[in-house]
């Protein structure tokens, strides 16, 4: 065994956590509330912490997409039609 090479070991070692603790407290104060979105690995990251690991399925998989626009139905109603019924 050589102890010095042992103790250069446990120096880099040393040196490589503080480092990961450094950019752990960074990556810690810098994160608010930001605005808009949050990429797709994020979101997902999130719902696996607040889901159970062991779910082979996401938990919107049987949910269907929303339908963007406009309702059926909720278009105004031609202008021409009312004005010739009152004539």
């Amino acid at each position: 065994m050589d102890v010095d090479k042992m103790l250069a070991e446990l120096r880099l070692e040393r040196e490589q956590i503080e480092e990961a603790i450094l950019t752990l407290e960074r990556l810690a104060r810098g994160r608010g509330r930001r605005r808009g979105r949050p990429p797709a690995w994020l979101k997902d990251a999130a719902a696996m912490e607040g889901g159970e690991a062991g779910d082979e399925e996401p938990h919107h998989a049987n949910v269907e997409p929303r339908r963007r626009g406009r309702p059926p139905g909720s278009k105004s109603k031609p202008v021409l039609q009312a004005t010739a019924e009152a004539s």
